[in-house]
């Protein structure tokens, strides 16, 4: 069985907001993150 897969890039406000938004709509969705800077905005 496959897993669907969500794959964002940038931690900024948008993109985090964009993957706690995917994840809200389909909670078996595995959503991965990528962030080149050292810090990851938690505030979506």
């Amino acid at each position: 069985m496959s897993t669907e897969r969500l794959i964002v890039v940038g931690g900024d406000a948008a993109g985090m907001s964009a993957a706690a938004q995917a994840k809200r709509r389909n909670p078996g969705l595995e959503v991965v993150v990528f962030e080149r800077g050292p810090h990851t905005s938690y505030s979506a």
